[in-house]
C-alpha cells in the first residue's frame, strides 16, 4: 500500500481549495500567529499558510475550551515567534492538508506526518521534530495481551498510515482480517464494540489516548521496522526560506529546552 498519506490521499487541488475556503471563514482550527513582519527576515509571505490536520491528539486537536491546540500547533507558534514570521494555520484534515501544499493552496504543513522516501519525491522535509513508531491495542482488561492472541481474528486499521503497514506486514503470520478505517475514532469505536479485537495506531497517538482513559491497553509495539520520524513539509522546491526558519527555530527551541517543555506538556499524564 502507497505510504504517501497517513491516511489514504484522496484530495484534488479544487477540494483543497475548497477546504481551505471553508477554514478560512472562521474555522476553529484558523489562527495567525508569530512576532514581527515577515518582510524583516527574508521571508516572502505575510502571512504564510500552513496546513494541519483536525483530529491527531496529541499533536492537533480541540480542547475542553474549544481551543485548537497540540505538540504541532504549539511549536509552530513558538518557531515562528522564535524566527519572526506570520502564518495562518488552516485545520483541514491530514490528505486536504496534502493535497492544499501540492496545489499551491498552502505553503507548508505539519500534522505529524512520517518522512518517508516516497513523500521526499514530492515534499521537501525539516529535520525531524518527533520520533515515532507503531503499536497494537486491545480493550483494557480484555483477553487479548499480545500478537499470537490476536491469531484468526478481525484487527481494525486506519488506511495509509505506518501501523496499517505494520498491520499488513504480519496479517498472514498471525491470520489476521483487516477492517479499514479513515479516523481514529471509528477505528476506537469499532475494537471497544468488538467487531475488531485489537487496533493498530501510532504509539504516541494511543500513549495519550491511554493517559486520557480512552479504556485501551498496548499489547505491542515494533520500534524498528515501522518506526518514522515526524516532520514540516513544504512542495519541493518551494518556499526554502520557511523551511530553513522552521530548521533554525526548531535547534533554537531544542538548546533553549523549550522543546522538551512543550512535548511533556501533552505527553506526560
Amino acid at each position: 500500500m502507497s505510504s504517501l498519506s497517513r491516511r489514504q490521499f484522496i484530495g484534488a487541488a479544487g477540494g483543497a481549495a475548497a477546504a481551505l475556503g471553508l477554514a478560512a471563514c472562521g474555522g476553529s482550527g484558523s489562527s495567525t500567529g508569530a512576532a514581527g513582519s515577515a518582510s524583516d527576515g527574508g521571508f516572502t509571505k505575510d502571512p504564510y499558510t500552513i496546513a494541519t490536520d483536525t483530529v491527531f491528539a496529541p499533536f492537533e486537536y480541540t480542547d475542553d475550551d474549544g481551543n485548537f491546540v497540540g505538540i504541532d500547533v504549539d511549536l509552530l507558534a513558538a518557531i515562528a515567534k522564535d524566527q519572526g514570521f506570520n502564518y495562518d494555520l488552516q485545520s483541514l484534515g491530514f490528505d486536504a492538508a496534502l493535497s492544499a501544499v501540492q496545489s499551491g493552496q498552502a505553503d507548508g504543513m505539519i500534522a505529524g506526518m512520517s518522512i518517508t522516501d516516497e513523500r521526499k519525491e514530492i515534499f521537501d522535509f525539516s529535520d525531524p521534530y518527533y520520533d515515532s513508531y507503531v503499536c497494537a491495542a486491545a480493550v483494557d482488561g480484555s483477553e487479548y495481551t499480545d500478537l499470537d492472541s490476536l491469531k484468526g481474528h478481525k484487527v481494525a486499521v486506519k488506511t495509509g498510515t505506518q501501523s496499517a503497514a505494520w498491520a499488513e506486514s504480519i496479517k498472514d503470520e498471525y491470520q489476521l482480517e483487516l477492517t479499514y478505517f479513515d479516523e481514529s475514532s471509528l477505528m476506537y469505536q469499532d475494537t471497544t464494540t468488538g467487531n475488531s479485537v485489537a487496533c493498530f495506531e501510532d504509539y504516541p497517538i494511543m500513549a495519550y489516548g491511554i493517559t486520557q482513559g480512552n479504556g485501551f491497553k498496548i499489547i505491542a509495539t515494533d520500534e524498528e521496522n515501522f518506526s518514522s520520524p515526524y516532520g514540516f513539509a513544504v512542495l519541493k522546491g518551494k518556499v526554502p526560506e520557511l523551511l530553513a526558519a522552521f530548521n533554525a527555530g526548531l535547534k533554537s527551541l531544542k538548546d533553549s529546552g523549550e522543546y522538551d517543555t512543550i512535548v511533556k506538556k501533552y505527553t506526560e499524564a
